[in-house]
């Protein structure tokens, strides 16, 4: 995984990021979901760095990488905040515009980047996901079932990181290698295990409650929309068709919108890497 990338900490201001970087060309940061870490991306990132130079940050909190103390409104774990880390990460070194493929929370902090930074994101992909006012807006007892997690790691601190604490193995992962490489897991695993990953967890989805979805029902009521060429990505076999037009919600957010079902679950880029790096490849080279 991650053949001929360097590994680096590199200070971004309010956070310090674990970041692996590798590969020539057009620059492509690739942003991970909860509960993992950038490794979600090694079954694809070598291939991406033939063409891209690929950078893959853990997000602030989670993996390796430091996040700010936390605060009543939950600001410092909101996708604005995580916003400004991949910016200044990217403009460190030496980037002002480029690409972004981001999974699960990964592609909320990417749609909130380029709402708010239209002129530093070319492209966008988001992977497995909807906006978050869209998810809360419409939740059902389907929704509710379904992503519980949303409403359980939104509690107040400290019940979900006490619970979550007992057992974070089985809490994440069930105990289980799912569809992830052994050396991911390990890295997920080795993170999930620390109180102070749990809390950012918790407080990533705290803000998704309340300040993510004001500052989105925000975008839409002043019309503002994503204006760069955005790529949804879906996995066939998991929640979101079952609940959702994907595209037609899609559609209503951005102006220039294309996509389709990727043959997988939640977890797209390691259940299908093939079919993920095809997608990928062939949006971002135009």
């Amino acid at each position: 995984m991650f053949e001929g990338f360097a590994l680096s900490e590199i200070d971004v201001g309010e956070a310090r990021l674990r970041v692996r970087t590798g590969g020539s060309g057009p620059p492509l940061l690739l942003l991970h979901g909860w509960p993992q870490t950038h490794l979600m991306w090694g079954k694809v990132a070598a291939d991406l760095a033939r063409d891209f130079t690929v950078v893959a940050p853990d997000l602030r909190g989670y993996g390796g990488s430091t996040g700010p103390a936390t605060a009543p409104d939950h600001e410092p774990y909101s996708k604005r905040a995580m916003g400004r880390d991949v910016l200044a990460l990217m403009r460190g070194l030496g980037f002002e515009r480029f690409d972004l493929a981001g999974h699960d929370r990964g592609g909320r902090v990417g749609y909130r980047l380029a709402l708010d930074h239209p002129q530093a994101v070319r492209r966008l992909a988001v992977l497995d996901i909807v906006p978050t006012f869209e998810v809360y807006s419409r939740a059902d007892m389907a929704m509710g079932l379904g992503y519980w997690h949303w409403f359980f790691l939104a509690q107040p601190h400290p019940f979900p990181e006490r619970v979550i604490e007992a057992n974070p193995d089985w809490f994440f992962f069930r105990g289980g290698p799912g569809p992830y490489a052994p050396k991911a897991l390990a890295d997920y695993l080795e993170a999930a295990r620390r109180p102070s990953v749990i809390h950012a967890m918790c407080e990533d989805y705290r803000a998704g409650a309340t300040y993510d979805f004001a500052a989105d029902r925000a975008d839409r009521e002043a019309g503002r929309r994503i204006d760069v060429p955005t790529l949804v990505l879906w996995g066939a076999r998991g929640a979101l068709p079952r609940w959702y037009d994907v595209m037609a919600i899609w559609r209503d957010w951005a102006g220039d919108v294309r996509g389709r079902e990727i043959d997988a679950g939640h977890f797209i880029p390691e259940e299908a890497p093939a079919e993920t790096l095809a997608a990928l490849r062939e949006f971002f080279r135009q």
